[in-house]
């Protein structure tokens, strides 16, 4: 039944839209009282073929109007004064022109995607005919709009628009344990679009999931809340990735589908495919939009990663409005350049049958992932917010909802979940045990047959560490041949390639410069999935985003990515995702400073290394040398739910006395010191590569009878971690004359040289010259430590 006064096309809910404004305001209401429902796609027809003709609006409604004006059907006439009608772009009388066809075609087509499948009216759904799908979907509509609703905060139009997808997907085709929530071959699942997270946790609500019970529904946004306002992977169990910031969810789906797809590649047997599950992920305009997406997709459709389905929540409006105002791209067209396999769902708002069908589609595409474009309306069932930028991101408020719930035939107080749907649901409980537990019988028996690939899968899915890995790391002596720590990091990668089963990555275009290339394996690519070389490309913000997916896939997967470090600026969004979903990735980041040389400021970091210390939950490692590089390898593996950066140099360093990997892992060590009693003249503090030039100066002084000590500061955070006594073991309170050495920001320096001492750094941009004549003229030099310590001991 359709609410009166709602324009309606084969019975389809969907938005409502203002007449006021566009030129049909200039219709004579007196000539034209009612409209055939029947014939509002015709009428719409002929309007927007009177804008590109000298035929008039009104005379297209009038023509339309005698047309259909015998219908004899009362229940199919509508007051012509309650019709809403799209504001078309530019709908003006006007002269046939050359452009007629082409404008009129591009109108038919806008006409076809807005009207006979967006413009509907929203169905109101009678109380005794209401299906058991259609009362699951409501469900999830109403324990969305109620959540908000109570926290008067949220985003109720996502959740309203997509819940007959959600439910589709996880009542039939999503492989889960709602009891364990990391049984290993489930499928995974990503709200791209993570503002609509109430889609999320009232699915997980219904499938039983511990971690979403109805007092977490009730406390939505709120303190201690494991419902918290965007998805948040280590709040809550269910969810694989933390999501929010438009575009990553999408490319961490492609990391978490590079996993599969590459442990099936190495472990899976003819007999036994241990490792079979999907990755699904919804995303909307919003993640299109962002070039992370772009990035991550398009890697996506060149490795061929078939169990990928991605839905394309197409419903055409952002928090600014309709997404014609910046958003007019053919999408579908775009995915199927990058190698993707697409389906249109036109009716999203209960297609029910057309999302199944998509999905099994979908699922037998193998080749290639598949984006599924389900247009949808978003705040479906509202009757005056629905279609509107205003039911993105607010609650409806009491009157809208109220007027939702008699629009939807929800006589129901918040929060209730009905006994049928309640019954309903509830067999994913065993049904999900009994998916684990033949799980886990055929993994006794992939077990049994194959002893060495079973335990290091075991490895993977728990992240346990084979035993003594880290005796595997190179081992360095002042001796040894002067070298970049960026070649250091080369060989602790290759050495760490052949232990530690879970290392993979790659770098953005740069592996011949970054140095990461494990040179026992190849590439993995579409053809050679199993490999653990990744090629990325000129993808910073992707590649990052991909290894937070890979790092979250499972436990024993150590990700590494490389690049420049002063091109973390592209990206750190994905960075601080990983600093706060716990995911361990390691960035390795070469031409860490100056040193780099003739590239010039463009490529010379200055405020980096202090942007990252001032980041939460992420390790800052700066090593002066192969030891202190081993040392920060073995550190960035052992955190697996801290990410770890290595800013590492371009240019030679020594090999130096008292560096050592038990110092590291205190984040702040004494090298030398000729000091007793703890209690030295000056205390030299440096990292990197200015580590030795702190270590030549202290030299120089020793020389003229100074007591000193030089300290590696090689990790800020892992220093602040360490008991007040062993600080004050490295920088004695009472010892107030300090110098810091670093090419870089002096900024946060001061925290440990004290409102006495001195920060030499660089704080302006760098030049293009060779690095020997840029230390000297930025003045990063031992002369200028010497002069400092001088004048403050």
């Amino acid at each position: 039944m359709l609410n009166q006064g709602v324009v309606g096309v084969n019975g389809v809910g969907g938005p409502l839209i203002n007449l006021k404004g566009t030129p049909l305001d200039l219709l004579h209401k007196s000539v034209i009282t009612t409209l055939s429902v029947s014939s509002f796609l015709s009428l719409s027809l002929r309007l927007m073929m009177a804008s590109a003709s000298s035929v008039s609006i009104s005379q297209a409604i009038v023509a339309g109007a005698v047309n259909h004006g015998a219908s004899s059907n009362s229940s199919d006439r509508l007051p012509l004064r309650s019709l809403t009608f799209p504001a078309f772009s530019g709908l003006k009388s006007t002269n046939l022109t050359a452009s007629c066809s082409s404008r009129l075609g591009s109108a038919r087509r806008r006409l076809s995607r807005r009207l006979a499948v967006k413009a509907t009216a929203v169905e109101t759904l009678e109380k005794t005919g209401t299906s058991l799908i259609e009362k699951s979907v409501n469900t999830i509509r109403f324990l969305a709009v109620d959540s908000v609703e109570k926290a008067n905060s949220g985003h109720p139009g996502l959740p309203m628009g997509c819940a007959p997808l959600g439910h589709i997907l996880y009542d039939e085709f999503l492989k889960y344990n709602p009891k364990n929530p990391y049984w290993f071959n489930r499928d995974r699942f990503v709200l791209s679009a993570g503002h609509g997270c109430m889609l999320q946790y009232a699915l997980l609500h219904l499938a039983g999931y511990d971690s979403v019970k109805v007092e977490d529904l009730k406390s939505f946004r709120q303190w201690g809340s494991k419902t918290p306002g965007h998805p948040e992977n280590f709040e809550t169990p269910g969810v694989e990735v933390t999501t929010g910031p438009l575009g990553q969810g999408i490319a961490n789906a492609v990391g978490l589908a590079l996993v599969e797809k590459h442990f099936a590649a190495r472990f899976n047997k003819p007999d036994n495919e241990i490792v079979d599950h999907y990755t699904y992920v919804v995303l909307g305009d919003g993640c299109q939009m962002e070039g992370v997406a772009q990035e991550a997709c398009s890697l996506a459709g060149h490795w061929g990663l078939g169990k990928l389905i991605a839905f394309y929540d197409d419903n055409h409006i952002s928090i600014d409005g309709d997404t014609e105002i910046a958003f007019t791209e053919n999408v579908d067209l775009r995915f199927e350049a990058l190698g993707w396999h697409v389906i249109w769902v036109k009716n999203g708002n209960n297609g029910y049958d057309e999302i199944r069908a998509a999905i099994k589609e979908a699922k037998a595409v193998k080749d290639k992932p598949t984006l599924i474009k389900v247009t949808t309306t978003i705040g479906y069932g509202s009757p005056n917010k629905s279609n509107s930028y205003s039911v993105h991101g607010s609650a409806l408020g009491p009157k809208e909802v109220d007027a939702t719930r008699k629009n939807l035939g929800w006589p129901h107080e918040p929060f209730h979940v009905p006994e049928d749907v309640k019954k309903h649901w509830s067999r994913h409980t065993p049904e999900g045990a009994a998916l684990e537990a033949e799980w886990n019988a055929q993994f006794a028996e992939y077990e049994r047959k194959y002893k060495e690939e079973a335990a290091v899968l075991k490895s993977l899915v728990t992240g346990e560490l084979p035993a003594g890995w880290e005796k595997a790391l190179p081992t360095y002596t002042p001796e040894s041949p002067a070298e970049a720590t960026r070649v250091s990091s080369q060989q602790c990668i290759n050495a760490l390639a052949k232990v530690v089963p879970g290392l993979l990555g790659g770098s953005a275009d740069l592996a011949s410069s970054n140095l990461t290339l494990m040179k026992m394996f190849g590439n993995f690519q579409k053809g050679t999935p199993e490999e653990r070389n990744v090629r990325f490309g000129v993808r910073e913000h992707g590649m990052g985003a991909i290894c937070n997916g890979i790092a979250l896939h499972a436990p024993g997967l150590i990700p590494y990515c490389a690049t420049f470090f002063v091109f973390t600026d592209y990206l750190r969004a994905a960075m601080r995702i990983s600093a706060l979903s716990e995911a361990g990735v390691i960035y390795v980041m070469t031409h860490d400073s100056i040193g780099l040389g003739e590239d010039g400021p463009t490529h010379q970091p200055i405020e980096h290394l202090a942007s990252f210390r001032a980041m939460p939950s992420i390790l800052m490692l700066r090593p002066a040398d192969g030891t202190e590089t081993a040392g920060a390898y073995k550190i960035a593996v052992l955190n697996r739910k801290r990410p770890s950066i290595l800013a590492l140099s371009r240019q030679n360093v020594p090999q130096l006395h008292g560096t050592s990997i038990e110092g590291v892992e205190k984040g702040g060590y004494i090298v030398t010191d000729n000091s007793s009693g703890n209690k030295p003249d000056v205390i030299l503090m440096g990292t990197g590569s200015e580590l030795a030039i702190a270590a030549q100066a202290a030299g120089e002084l020793r020389k003229e009878g100074k007591a000193v000590r030089v300290v590696s500061l090689v990790c800020w955070e892992l220093f602040d971690e360490q008991s007040d006594a062993y600080k004050e073991s490295v920088l004695p309170a009472a010892v107030s004359a300090r110098v810091s050495i670093e090419a870089g920001s002096t900024f946060g320096w001061h925290k440990f040289v004290g409102s006495k001492g001195k920060a030499i750094g660089i704080d302006r941009f760098g030049a293009s010259a060779p690095a020997v004549k840029l230390y000297k003229e930025l003045g990063v030099t031992a002369e200028a430590v010497i002069a400092a310590a001088k004048s403050i001991c």
